[in-house]
């Protein structure tokens, strides 16, 4: 078995043996097995990275083998540049997430590892995904673990939320695949992304598959305005579900436009990109200054994740070296960020059960470590220089003003609003004197939460001071997808 397909499949592996070990007489083992199956996870992608050539734009550890003889349907796996470091923080994300849930989760523990664990597999397996039709069964599967995330440990309104995030994607994938169908009877029946890479389409073929692909993957991301789902989501869903999706799960919308939109409709992504970079700055702005008034903690976050995604989108489609890879380095910091702010307000809501910004003010004064923590996060999502949160938007608004000036300034004017919704609500929850009876009853984080909250200070910070290592490794699959760009797949006829 290669290294894709253990990544892929040691996480589901250990994810049915929990589903397997019963309910809840044996969750202290739950956990423990948990815990080992995430790391064993995390473990198999490492030589991903150390085994990585950097400089080569081609697919690495590949695989590939028969899967459906009679449709042409291979499992066929790689990974370059741009999917390494999604794969690698897919398996980092999910330690993460079942450290957190050690001690909160208490109810259908096995289930609720077990979800997590095979949902990290099936993520990654979007990421290596080489053949149309596998990526197509990764990309769905995956939303039938978090759709019972949501559903099972969510909140008061969870089963409403759950259903708007299953109609909202799934409507979006139901075009995705009558796309996929016809570039598989136009390619004279092959899955192989490389044979769809260079297929000619017409140019009314390209904008109707180019709309196909903008229904699945910008519900995924969300950009506006099929971006309502969110917050309720987020909302809803319990801080380790939150965590995931805005991690990692939203990344695969984004994934989906570099793999898809791009490379194999060139021409209809040219023609169609004013109104892709528009509705990113649409995110960026507008939806910035809705999360400014939201009095929730976890819809503010949630908000925030629409503008910073739009940074992403609007990368994409600057058709620049430096915009695309900055795009990149935005969806791998952004999952760091946005992790350590939906577990920051788990680490609150645990101990006070509101999320409303209302019920806090003080918190620094009982909980201190807690608070160096969170105010390290919360200027990461700002876009503080020296943070992770910094590096991707600084390089996508640089790429936009190289494009046009006037959208390089819209983009830059978002890093205000950003700073004003992030420390607005750190001020409000943790500055002052004690707000409460509640907060003044806090305890500061314990020995888990310090090492959640670690680690991803950790990442948070490695990137923001040093981010060579990730754009060395993108750098030379960036050059090769803008290739595929810049050539017309028009037929000369």
């Amino acid at each position: 078995m290669g290294l894709l397909s253990l990544a892929i499949w040691t996480p589901i592996a250990f994810g049915i043996v929990l589903l397997a070990l019963g309910r809840d007489e044996h969750a202290g083992m739950v956990r423990w097995v948990a815990l080992i199956g995430a790391i064993a996870g995390l473990v198999v992608t490492l030589p991903l990275y150390t085994g990585f050539e950097v400089g080569s734009a081609a697919m690495q550890f590949t695989e590939k083998m028969l899967w459906i003889e009679r449709f042409n349907i291979h499992y066929h796996l790689g990974v370059d540049g741009i999917s390494l470091w999604l794969v690698l923080l897919t398996a980092f994300i999910t330690v993460i997430v079942v450290i957190a849930g050690w001690e909160v989760i208490t109810e259908r523990v096995n289930q609720y590892m077990g979800a997590f664990l095979i949902l990290s597999g099936l993520m990654i397996g979007v990421f290596a995904a080489q053949d149309g039709m596998l990526f197509y069964v990764f990309f769905e599967a995956t939303l039938i673990p978090m759709y019972l995330i949501i559903g099972i440990w969510g909140g008061p309104n969870k089963i409403y939320a759950a259903f708007k995030f299953f109609l909202y994607t799934l409507l979006g994938s139901l075009l995705l695949l009558i796309a996929l169908i016809y570039l598989y009877v136009q390619s004279k029946g092959s899955f192989a992304l490389t044979d769809w890479y260079a297929l000619p389409l017409g140019k009314t073929a390209q904008t109707l598959l180019f709309f196909a692909f903008f229904a699945a993957f910008a519900v995924k991301v969300p950009m506006w305005p099929v971006h309502t789902w969110l917050p309720d989501v987020h909302v809803e869903a319990p801080t380790g579900g939150s965590a995931v999706l805005a991690a990692i799960m939203l990344k695969l919308g984004a994934y989906g436009f570099l793999r898809f939109s791009l490379p194999i409709l060139p021409d209809a992504s040219h023609q169609w990109a004013g109104l892709m970079i528009g509705l990113s700055l649409v995110a960026v702005i507008y939806v910035g200054l809705v999360a400014m008034v939201q009095q929730d903690m976890k819809k503010l976050v949630a908000y925030s994740s629409v503008a910073h995604m739009g940074f992403v989108t609007l990368g994409f489609f600057v058709f620049s070296d430096l915009g695309v890879s900055g795009a990149l380095v935005q969806m791998v910091s952004h999952g760091f960020v946005s992790a350590a702010m939906f577990l920051a307000i788990g680490v609150l809501y645990d101990r006070v059960h509101s999320r409303e910004i209302a019920s806090y003010g003080g918190v620094v004064n009982t909980m201190p470590r807690f608070a160096a923590f969170a105010l390290l996060f919360t200027m990461a999502n700002a876009g503080l220089p020296g943070t992770a949160g910094f590096v991707g938007e600084w390089m996508v608004i640089i790429a936009a003003v190289k494009a046009n000036f006037w959208i390089g300034l819209l983009a830059a004017s978002a890093l205000i609003f950003g700073a004003a919704y992030s420390l607005w609500m750190f001020k409000r929850v943790y500055l002052g004197e004690p707000g409460n009876d509640d907060v003044r009853a806090l305890t500061d984080i314990n020995a888990r939460e310090f090492l959640v909250m670690a680690l991803l200070a950790i990442a948070v910070l490695a990137m923001g001071v040093y981010p060579k290592p990730f754009t060395d490794v993108m750098d030379p699959s960036v050059a090769e997808l803008l290739r595929h760009v810049a050539q017309s797949k028009l037929p000369l006829n």
